[in-house]
């Protein structure tokens, strides 16, 4: 039987779901499979699910639609809950749609493969943005074990955001905007949950500070980096703590990571991880 999965958003045409999940459906032999991506508002999902037929599997989600998700599925997983966003709705045996979270095992995964918890326990993190995909973030930081987070924001911190990071018993700090750049610059691990440019003045600021003496010139050993952004990479952020030593990932690990678990959840199969990292690094580096 035909089978059907697909990518929403919006906008959506930046995607680079289609390639990978269309990737390890050719790796996989399954030819019965196609995804697509469709522009969807928040305020259309909703329709946009009901009118689904019995062919299709499995949805990826993103902006603005991982909170809107947990309205239209029937039921969600404990971990999208405790998150508060689903980027992956899942068809259910009785028709209906299950929601979960594979950003946080692809955050999880994109960290681990770059050293963090390897080189040094990673205690401390900084993390830029409160939104939803910080959430996500604070889920893998605390499987990887750390203890204290930073938020650096250009104003008030989302209030569910950091009631998340106390539940999950970590330590929490702010910082607004440029300032105090040596509070939150030498974490073990930096991840910027931003939009592309959205961090350049942040990436500034650690620049002149580095310049000043403000912060040494050279990053801690083993510090990661993981910036979410992967269309116009490398971000300017990325430029410059590369510069110090840091560690920098891309937001394509990430994205190739929760993009395999989708393919498993969706398709009951193990994904061609190698191939899928193949062409989504091909993909940003042209």
């Amino acid at each position: 039987m035909h089978a059907r999965a697909a990518v929403l958003g919006s906008p959506v045409s930046h995607s680079l779901s289609p390639l990978l999940h269309r990737t390890a459906y050719e790796c996989s032999g399954l030819s019965e499979w196609t995804y697509d991506a469709y522009e969807v508002r928040r305020d259309g999902l909703a329709d946009f699910v009901l009118g689904l037929g019995p062919q299709w599997r499995g949805l990826s989600l993103t902006m603005p639609l991982k909170e809107e998700a947990l309205l239209v599925a029937a039921d969600s997983t404990a971990l999208a809950l405790q998150v508060g966003a689903a980027n992956t709705l899942l068809r259910r045996a009785d028709g209906r749609w299950r929601a979960d979270n594979t950003d946080v095992e692809g955050v999880r995964a994109a960290l681990a493969a770059a050293g963090v918890g390897r080189v040094r326990p990673a205690r401390r993190a900084t993390v830029l943005g409160s939104g939803a995909t910080a959430r996500s973030v604070l889920a893998a930081l605390a499987r990887l074990q750390v203890r204290e987070v930073t938020f650096v924001v250009r104003d008030v911190p989302r209030e569910s955001t950091l009631a998340q990071a106390r539940d999950h018993g970590l330590d929490v700090r702010i910082v607004v905007g440029t300032e105090a750049i040596a509070a939150w610059a030498d974490a073990d691990v930096v991840v910027s949950t931003t939009p592309a440019r959205a961090s350049d003045g942040l990436a500034r600021a650690v620049g002149a500070a580095v310049e000043s003496g403000a912060i040494d010139r050279d990053a801690p050993h083993g510090q990661v980096l993981l910036d979410v952004v992967y269309d116009g990479w490398p971000t300017v952020l990325a430029q410059v703590l590369a510069a110090r030593g840091t560690v920098v990932v891309g937001g394509i690990e990430m994205l190739v990571h929760q993009a395999a678990d989708q393919f498993t959840l969706m398709t009951g199969k193990p994904a061609p991880l190698e191939q899928m990292q193949t062409v989504g690094r091909a993909a940003v580096s042209g």
